[in-house]
């Protein structure tokens, strides 16, 4: 019985959009769907608090986030990887 298990938390990707909080992120993942009814390509959004214990990922980064415990009232996901840097506006 030495089998790995498997993650079941979920795992997303989006870019910060706010760090002013204390070891807290808020990232905003968009997701594509077709409507359907008139079957449009439309994007819809969400907006996450993640948890950053190092405060390690700035405004414009894109983040992978993963599912957690509950760390506060709005605050069920744990700032996992950095996907990509902000680049120079």
């Amino acid at each position: 019985m030495t089998e790995a298990k498997k993650s079941l938390k979920r795992t997303l990707i989006g870019k910060v959009v706010s760090d002013k909080r204390a070891k807290t992120v808020t990232v905003l993942v968009e997701r594509r769907v077709k409507h359907p009814i008139y079957d449009k390509i439309m994007i819809k959004s969400s907006k996450y608090h993640a948890h950053d214990e190092q405060g390690e990922y700035k405004m414009g980064d894109t983040i992978e986030i993963t599912e957690s415990r509950p760390l506060s009232k709005t605050k069920n996901w744990v700032a996992t990887r950095l996907v990509q840097k902000a680049g120079l506006v």
